[in-house]
């Protein structure tokens, strides 16, 4: 079943404070540059339009409970599975920005796991009246992991790049992430919890900190962005090194054992 139509509306305003944004070239070991009045980078604004819900507000996972914007389906298990943006304008550091979000559509499928839902919901980021940013954000919902039940095999990765760079992942790196854009998703924090619970063979790290690998990658080998389109295909483990691969405007995370852990076009 598919619903299209809006479910509900939000809108939160921030004023892109420019120290969190060079917080967080610091934590990716870059020299911090943001001040106010600069060009933030591409996804940047993940860390903003923070929403605080009080702790009985929260479901086991540590994200806000579903049932307002993002209807409950009945599945306790949430990833990000991709999303898709068009940059019309940079956003700039220190200006206050308006974040409009609503849900697009919501769908229910079976998949070899059991029940699925799929959610997609629309983000607008607005600056002195001006359109900056669109962004689609995919959202699948699972069923919990059922011990001794083969999980579905994972495509490996493409083995022809042109530039490759290996990353690795902390503990303390996904921590300062999850702070940054104010993430209390545990799978990224809680060892105990993301095997335990939810599966994992450790800490996940974060889909969309894989994303603004390979957006700062594509801008730094191709320029400016104008669209990012990006979708998780297999977890990547914090301890695990992994290569970010381009293509001309195709971009990949390749895991350690070859896996395809994401799939990107800039």
């Amino acid at each position: 079943m598919t619903n299209s139509a809006t479910i509900q509306q939000q809108c939160t305003k921030d004023n892109l404070d420019p120290t969190r944004a060079a917080a967080f070239q610091v934590a990716l070991g870059q020299q911090p540059s943001v001040k106010a009045g600069s060009v933030l980078p591409p996804f940047f604004h993940q860390l903003y339009f923070w929403e605080p819900h009080p702790p009985q507000e929260l479901g086991r996972d540590g994200h806000p409970m579903v049932g307002g914007l993002i209807p409950d389906m009945g599945l306790p298990r949430r990833m990000w599975a991709g999303g898709r943006m068009t940059f019309s304008q940079p956003l700039i550091a220190g200006v206050e920005a308006v974040k409009r979000t609503c849900c697009q559509s919501v769908q229910h499928k079976n998949g070899r796991s059991g029940p699925l839902g799929f959610v997609t919901l629309r983000h607008e980021i607005w600056q002195n009246e001006t359109l900056c940013l669109t962004e689609f954000q995919d959202l699948v919902y699972l069923p919990d992991a059922i011990s001794g039940v083969s999980k579905p095999p994972v495509p490996p990765a493409r083995q022809d790049a042109e530039t490759i760079c290996a990353v690795s992942f902390t503990a303390t790196l996904l921590f300062r992430y999850s702070a940054l854009t104010f993430n209390g998703h545990r799978i990224h924090y809680d060892s105990e919890y993301a095997r335990e619970v939810e599966g994992y063979g450790g800490l996940v790290v974060h889909g969309p900190l894989l994303a603004q690998m390979l957006m700062l990658k594509a801008q730094d080998e191709l320029g400016p962005l104008s669209r990012f389109n990006f979708r998780a295909t297999a977890p990547l483990i914090h301890f695990e090194t992994a290569s970010l691969c381009r293509n001309g405007r195709d971009l990949w995370v390749r895991g350690p054992d070859g896996r395809q852990c994401m799939v990107a076009q800039a």
